[in-house]
């Protein structure tokens, strides 16, 4: 990424949102904090500002249309465009059950923040990336995700292989980006799936062995990389799907 490039991150408040919103701003960037709890986004946006960085909160529920809709035009009044999109924001609802006791109410949940709402924030923000020069949307995603995970897990990552919520929502993530990259590509939007490595944050009880900030900063990095349609990895790599 060129400087002074307007990124929006959703799910920004806490965690690896936070220290990528941290890590592009620091790169010169203005960054536009997502976050549904309005406590919450506003005291994290105003930790960073008060390093003296281009950090503003939105207000942004990705399951929410109407709190979607209020970003865009937000967006549209104060910047004109937007640059890069990060759609960061996630849950998980397993608990390490097994699959056959995951009720689908919860299942449905996740996918309602995981894949659904990447695709709500992503359409009503598309009208504001095409008015960039070269417009950007990660979606961070997880090697758990992955058909060649799934199929064969990592000796070390085995026993969360049968995450019957996050795992196949992120897969379904997976999709959702390589068909959003075919489709924008002849616009010039690049789209990737980013992963930030196996941070330690609230999502998975702290057992990760990266920092949140360590994953900030390896998406940050995968954000300016040319490609589009990969799975950018943490190694400067890609993942196989």
């Amino acid at each position: 990424m060129t400087t002074e490039k307007i990124a929006l991150i959703t799910g920004a408040n806490k965690g690896i949102g936070f220290a990528t919103a941290g890590a592009l701003a620091r790169a010169g960037h203005t960054v536009l904090l997502g976050a549904r709890d309005p406590g919450r986004g506003e005291a994290a946006a105003a930790a960073l500002a008060g390093e003296g960085l281009d950090v503003r909160f939105v207000p942004l529920d990705v399951t929410d249309p109407a709190t979607i809709a209020a970003a865009a035009a937000l967006i549209d009044a104060d910047h004109g465009r937007l640059d890069v999109l990060v759609n960061n924001a996630a849950v998980t609802r397993d608990r390490s059950r097994p699959p056959a006791e995951l009720p689908v109410a919860d299942l449905r949940e996740v996918y309602e923040t995981n894949v659904l709402g990447v695709v709500a924030v992503t359409n009503a923000m598309l009208p504001l990336l095409r008015r960039s020069p070269a417009g950007c949307i990660g979606n961070v995603s997880s090697g758990l995700g992955t058909f060649a995970f799934l199929q064969e897990p990592d000796e070390g990552l085995a026993r969360y292989a049968n995450l019957l919520g996050y795992n196949s929502s992120k897969a379904a993530l997976n999709a959702v980006t390589l068909i959003y990259a075919n489709a924008l590509r002849d616009e010039g939007i690049r789209v990737n799936a980013l992963s930030p490595g196996f941070c330690a944050t609230d999502l998975n009880g702290h057992t990760g062995v990266l920092t949140a900030e360590e994953g900030g900063a390896h998406l940050a990095r995968q954000l300016e990389r040319p490609e589009t349609g990969a799975f950018l990895n943490e190694n400067g790599g890609t993942y196989p799907w």
